[in-house]
């Protein structure tokens, strides 16, 4: 991604971001469901534009899904929760897909991070499945399905540092939403939550970007 670009990325995202540190955020801009899908649409724009490869392509469908779900959570984060966390959940099997096939080599290397990956995961649904309710099925599918696409980051054939981190930092942004949401409620959540969660999103971009590089003459 070129930086002018990445600049205009990273001021969309720290718009909104900060913006999360005021007080009543929702009744100060009526509109702040555009806010927070503007970074997001950038980064399908760019990534379309940028687009030689069949799976980079399909990533940006997984991007506009993750972009209606922006919206379902910032219109109406109450009662639209459950579009959203359908909308986040089509997102990452789109992802998945996106970065198939899988390596076995990388999956009995990093055998290890996969070990903590899904001790952490199994950790922080026993802290919020109490009080999750009906949510507790959806909840169960979407953290098993998020587990799944950050080990997918890390054992993919196209796996690179930034898709790892992307992986991570995704992980890390919607712990700290169901740990706020569900558990105890977390200072400036909202705020830790789009950070991780902006850059999880660009990170992934820029590895999609360089899995595609380094794949020239295939789909």
């Amino acid at each position: 991604m070129k930086k002018h670009t990445s600049l205009l990325f990273l001021c969309l995202a720290c718009i909104y971001t900060f913006t999360q540190l005021l007080n009543h955020y929702p009744n100060f801009l009526p509109y702040s469901w555009l806010m927070k899908m503007l970074p997001l649409m950038l980064l399908i724009v760019m990534t379309l534009k940028g687009a030689q490869k069949k799976f980079v392509k399909l990533f940006a469908l997984g991007l506009c899904f993750s972009m209606l779900g922006d919206f379902f959570l910032a219109y109406d984060r109450i009662n639209w929760f459950i579009f959203g966390l359908g909308s986040f959940l089509i997102a990452h099997i789109i992802y998945i897909f996106s970065l198939t096939p899988l390596s076995i080599e990388s999956i009995k290397k990093r055998f290890i991070g996969i070990i903590i990956y899904l001790v952490y995961g199994i950790s922080i649904f026993s802290l919020i499945s109490p009080n999750l309710k009906q949510l507790f099925i959806p909840v169960l599918i979407y953290m098993s399905v998020l587990l799944f696409m950050a080990l997918t980051t890390l054992n993919s054939k196209k796996s690179n540092n930034w898709l790892i981190i992307g992986g991570l930092s995704f992980v890390v942004s919607d712990s700290l939403l169901g740990i706020n949401k569900f558990y105890m409620p977390i200072n400036n959540a909202d705020f830790f939550i789009m950070l991780s969660y902006y850059f999880a999103q660009y990170a992934l971009v820029q590895g999609m970007f360089l899995a595609q590089q380094a794949q020239p003459n295939k789909c």
